[in-house]
């Protein structure tokens, strides 16, 4: 018995020794997953960081493209930054893009004078997200109010491509929404199943009505105002409580 004994603590001791060896070279611990919130507002900056690079290079209409990117992006999270900080949300919403979105609409942009507004714009979209990364989560419902329009950014910018009859943008952009609407769906099916199928209903409506080489721009906008405007409702009801439950 005692001989087992002796045995089994030389195992034991055996194992202990080898997981010393062992644990200096083991793989360093991964570092826990960014919140949402935090990866959302860095998917955005390198829309200002490609407008930068095209403004520096006097390209005017890359500069417009990459602009409007920011600006179809930032509708995504904005949410986010109402909440977190109101005179950073008016800096960005209410100063710099309407300045840089006006500069850019001449046909020859002032590119010295748009230099120094967009490297603002930038230096201060770095500090919305430093101070973000250190504050604590907002409630859950933020996430989901922002995942929501995050895809619905795709669905706006098909009215106005429509309108500029750029018939290839348009269905790009439906295409980026109808990819991503699976990852919202059930998020719009659990507040409204009404909406839900309403909405299915309107994206093959659409589909439709875009495959023409020249698509009826009157009756496409329509179909995707109806969809925008059901979606919109079940989103407003997630703002309104993801508000309600920051209080």
């Amino acid at each position: 018995m005692i001989k087992r004994i002796h045995h089994f603590a030389a195992a034991v001791l055996a194992i202990l020794a080898i997981a010393a060896l062992v644990e200096p070279i083991s793989p360093v611990r991964a570092a826990p997953a960014e919140r949402f919130e935090v990866t959302s507002l860095k998917a955005v900056r390198p829309t200002l960081v490609n407008t930068l690079d095209a403004v520096q290079k006097r390209d005017a209409a890359a500069a417009r493209d990459a602009f409007g990117a920011y600006d179809s992006a930032w509708n995504g999270i904005e949410f986010y930054i109402n909440t977190r900080s109101r005179p950073m949300y008016d800096l960005l919403e209410h100063q710099y893009q309407p300045k840089i979105t006006k500069a850019l609409e001449g046909a020859t942009p002032d590119f010295a004078a748009l230099t120094p507004e967009v490297q603002g714009m930038l230096a201060k979209f770095d500090e919305l997200v430093a101070m973000v990364e250190k504050a604590a989560p907002l409630n859950a419902l933020y996430d989901e109010v922002a995942r929501l329009r995050i895809v619905r950014a795709h669905l706006r910018e098909v009215p106005p491509a429509l309108k500029a009859g750029n018939f290839v943008k348009a269905r790009a952009s439906f295409k980026n929404f109808d990819d991503n609407w699976d990852s919202i769906e059930d998020l719009i099916k659990a507040r409204s199943a009404d909406a839900y199928v309403a909405i299915e209903k309107g994206m093959i409506e659409i589909e439709d009505a875009l495959m023409p080489e020249k698509p009826d721009v009157a009756k496409a906008t329509a179909l995707v105002n109806d969809v925008m405007t059901r979606y919109n409702a079940v989103l407003g009801d997630i703002a309104k409580d993801a508000r309600a439950a920051n209080r």
